[in-house]
């Protein structure tokens, strides 16, 4: 019976702290949208990091991850622009600049993904991705010599798809 007050106790507290702390019982709309997003959901994810942003127009991170969500339902222009906020908020961020020049590679738009990827590769001289995702624009733009070195670059840092890519490239 003593142990059945104090898990009742427990419970009134419990209680008591859940209801004088609005934000304990629910969620933001940005953890909300991270949820829908690793489950897939991106639309969803979509509408609460869109949510946050009303909420709260300084969270970065709900623009970059809006963005990502645009990428996600192949609405690469839109996604741009979420890129864009971020960039102005925060121009040292290189996967803001991998994100938004993957973006512009898929609307075929390969000269300013280029940009994007040198960016990124002189803010980070060692991400492979950034190596990765500018030898395929190069790749599209005939630059075949130009694409072998990077994914040789993107291999030498440890992307273990790129020695596949080159071999399929044909790259010497």
């Amino acid at each position: 019976m003593a142990e059945l007050k104090g898990m009742y106790k427990g419970y009134i507290v419990f209680i008591i702290f859940w209801a004088a702390c609005p934000g304990f019982a629910q969620q933001s709309s940005f953890k909300n949208g991270e949820i829908k997003f690793r489950n897939g959901n991106y639309k969803g994810a979509l509408e609460d990091y869109t949510k946050e942003i009303n909420e709260n127009p300084k969270n970065i991170n709900a623009y970059y991850q809006r963005g990502f969500s645009y990428s996600m339902l192949e609405n690469y222009s839109a996604a741009i622009l979420d890129y864009n906020k971020v960039l102005e908020a925060d121009p040292s961020f290189v996967w803001g600049y991998i994100s938004r020049g993957s973006a512009r590679s898929k609307l075929k738009r390969y000269e300013e993904a280029i940009e994007d990827f040198n960016k990124a590769i002189g803010l980070d001289p060692k991400n492979q991705e950034a190596y990765n995702n500018r030898g395929w624009a190069k790749h599209w733009l005939n630059d075949k010599d130009g694409a072998c070195k990077d994914w040789k670059m993107s291999k030498k840092l440890g992307n273990g798809e790129a020695k596949i890519i080159m071999e399929q490239a044909h790259c010497k």
